[in-house]
């Protein structure tokens, strides 16, 4: 059994302000409406359609990656296992292994997607499967080697050795090079760019990975012992937390004895800045690609992305300018990879724009900061059907609800009522308080907090359904 696998979650910080912690990367829209993690998802679904789809992400992501499978019609059966502390590839993958024994038995393989990369030819790329699969199926750890385009010094390549039927064992595993030993590379036609997807054999990944880093092997073994058997299924925290932080080329792909690489000749792009972001879609006469409303005067070769506002570029060349709405990124694109150093900035400062945008989803919905003042804080909040906030109470700030669609069921203390459009209830502070939406429609309200300290800290939960606590 050929059972998909799609890694999804990250740091968010490389495509800064768009993309942020809670909000990262694969959940991005590309000009054509779909975020990379859906495009992932049919993907995987066009190579093997009627296995179970796994996907491996973070507690905190996984409302966000469930609701949008809602969305996707005819998806199949989807499974999730969920990390309750961030780890590196190779943990990931490990309890993803034990989980496709247990599934699909010894005859499991699993084929390992990124959410975050970009593919249009899917022939090519069910060809490449179907060529790594039958390797899987004679024992060896399958990756794809992306045939090289330019001498790209910001992905780490191998070296292919002796040829196989679909593919070739794999010499050597090489470090991001230079730009003259990149270009070396890309003359002698014997290296792949590592995309960071591959096929294995679950049972050979985790003997490989035992004979190759047994403290690794033996963390995740036992960290799956101790995880309730559950959907979604969260790894035991405790356990999780001790196993070691590594990636799956340390730990196993660079020690393997059988492993081998497929030429992936289909295009990808790993969407890795704000430079590879530009490149895709049309541009016009001057070489602009522009997303949102934007006027170009003078201007060449720039990239444009606007949530809302209009962006006015004047006399630019080789410009990239992202408006988010509450924050704005103006690079020359050959820096763009050096967005990362402002997100470090940010968070070195305190400041919430390094993590969170001025919507934040919630597994209940999401809300909008409308104001964020030194005496107040405004919100709107969008509950969905059948969704509950946690019961909870705050120590320094009051909350005033109005309701402006929908009907609320609140709770204030002992006391609970139903409210209406319109209608609006006081919430001091130190009171216990919960909101419920009990329709089928969504209830839009206006929150404002008072007091002297608006963090979401300032939160002490008491029943949650979400797991919070």
């Amino acid at each position: 059994m050929l059972i998909p696998l799609i890694l999804s979650g990250g740091a968010g910080t490389r495509l800064w302000p768009a993309s942020r912690r809670s909000y990262p990367k694969p959940f991005m829209a590309l000009d054509d409406g779909e975020c990379l993690l859906e495009k992932a998802v049919k993907r995987a679904r066009a190579v093997a359609p009627q296995a179970p789809l796994l996907t491996v992400t973070s507690r905190d992501h996984y409302f966000l990656t469930r609701d949008l499978y809602e969305r996707i019609p005819d998806l199949g059966q989807t499974r999730f296992l969920l990390e309750s502390v961030g780890r590196n590839t190779a943990p990931a993958l490990l309890a993803a292994a034990h989980w496709a024994l247990a599934e699909g038995g010894d005859e499991a393989q699993l084929l390992v997607l990124p959410a975050d990369h970009l593919i249009d030819d899917v022939e090519a790329f069910k060809a490449a499967v179907d060529s790594a699969s039958k390797l899987a199926g004679q024992g060896y750890l399958s990756t794809f080697g992306v045939v090289p385009t330019r001498a790209e010094t910001g992905y780490g390549y191998i070296l292919r050795g002796a040829e196989l039927d679909g593919g070739y064992v794999i010499d050597r595993f090489v470090e991001k090079p230079d730009q003259t030993t990149a270009q070396a590379y890309l003359d002698s036609g014997q290296y792949y760019w590592n995309s960071g997807m591959f096929c294995f054999p679950a049972k050979a990944l985790l003997a490989e990975a035992k004979s190759s880093n047994p403290e690794l092997a033996e963390a995740v073994a036992a960290c799956w012992q101790a995880t309730k058997r559950e959907e979604p299924c969260l790894l035991d925290r405790d356990s999780f937390a001790l196993v070691p932080d590594i990636s799956i080329d340390y730990a196993v792909m660079e020690h393997a004895q059988r492993r081998a690489v497929v030429p992936a000749r289909f295009d990808w792009n790993d969407i890795g800045s704000w430079q590879s972001m530009g490149e895709l879609g049309e541009s016009d006469a001057s070489g602009n690609r522009v997303r949102g409303p934007a006027v170009m005067v003078e201007s060449s070769n720039c990239y444009v992305r606007s949530s809302g506002r209009t962006v006015a570029a004047v006399g630019l060349e080789d410009v990239v300018i992202v408006d988010s709405g509450d924050a704005v990124l103006v690079s020359h694109r050959r820096s763009a990879q050096a967005v990362k150093q402002v997100v470090d900035q940010l968070r070195a400062d305190g400041h919430p724009g390094a993590d969170t945008h001025l919507t934040v989803r919630r597994p209940w919905g999401s809300y909008t900061i409308l104001e964020d003042a030194d005496d107040c804080k405004v919100k709107r909040l969008v509950v969905k059907p059948g969704q509950i906030l946690s019961l909870q109470l705050h120590h320094r700030r009051s909350e005033h609800w109005t309701v402006v669609r929908g009907t609320a069921r609140v709770r204030v203390g002992d006391d609970e009522v139903d409210l209406q459009a319109n209608q609006s209830i006081y919430i001091p502070v130190e009171t216990l308080h919960r909101l419920e939406n009990r329709t089928a429609e969504d209830i839009h309200l206006i929150e404002v907090q008072c007091g002297d300290y608006f963090g979401e800290d300032d939160i002490e939960r008491f029943e949650d359904r979400y797991g919070r606590i």
